[in-house]
């Protein structure tokens, strides 16, 4: 089957016009039209990390299901980040990751049983401003990845890469990573920040960024999104550390 993805950092509502409209961020998420979604920067920094991207606007305005990430009523997600997913997605888990460095930075992690029985597993980003840590990063996030069932799996977001083809080696050969395109800054984008990776069972049919209004001005990034065909068994990766 052939489902649509998509990332996008809502620069918790934003816009470049220094006007903070979640209305906008949800015309765009409906745009887009994705059965998941992984939203960064969903909450503001500052404790208690109150939604900027309220709750209601969501369920009310959209046919996107917010997934349980965050820890308290007042934020959406958890280190700033949610996966949404269409109501016909089925959710078999969720996980909080805790990602090291020097800034805190976490990752949210959702295993789905999607229509016509593939499953899928997803995980949003929004990876460190220093490569070292973004390194250290996608490693912690490939070690509790090997702890899982197999499953086909993909890792999207802001992974925050101004190179094209460096910065995701330890991932390892098993995740294809895609930059649909230039997505950041929004009105004259020129770096590619946003991306996917395709674990094994996952092939691109397409991808691309979304330009169209409202999307050029509700925040400081493009949302990308992704087509994928999901396999329905998926051959087992080799254990973290193994010989390849």
């Amino acid at each position: 089957m052939t489902i649509r993805l998509a990332s996008y950092n809502i620069h918790k509502c934003l816009g470049l016009d220094r006007r903070r409209r979640p209305g906008r961020i949800v015309a765009v998420l409906n745009a887009l039209q994705a059965d998941i979604v992984a939203l960064q920067e969903v909450d503001h920094r500052l404790a208690p990390r109150r939604a900027a991207l309220p709750r209601a606007l969501v369920s009310h305005e959209t046919d996107l299901t917010v997934l349980p990430f965050a820890l308290g009523e007042a934020s959406l997600g958890w280190h700033g980040q949610v996966i949404l997913v269409r109501r016909k997605v089925t959710v078999t888990a969720t996980l909080r990751l805790q990602l090291p460095g020097l800034e805190p930075r976490g990752a949210v992690l959702a295993e789905l049983a999607l229509p016509g029985g593939a499953a899928l597993r997803v995980v949003g980003v929004h990876l460190g401003l220093v490569r070292r840590y973004r390194l250290m990063q996608l490693d912690a996030i490939r070690v509790a990845l090997s702890r899982r069932a197999p499953m086909a799996t993909v890792i999207l977001g802001d992974f925050n890469e101004w190179s094209q083809g460096g910065g995701t080696a330890t991932l390892g050969a098993e995740f294809r990573v895609h930059a649909p395109g230039p997505s950041f800054p929004a009105l004259r984008p020129v770096a590619a920040l946003d991306r996917i990776a395709l674990g094994p069972g996952l092939h691109l049919h397409a991808a691309g960024v979304l330009r169209a209004a409202p999307a050029r001005i509700a925040s400081d990034h493009l949302p990308v999104w992704a087509d994928l065909a999901v396999d329905r068994e998926v051959t087992p990766a080799p254990a973290a550390g193994a010989a390849g």
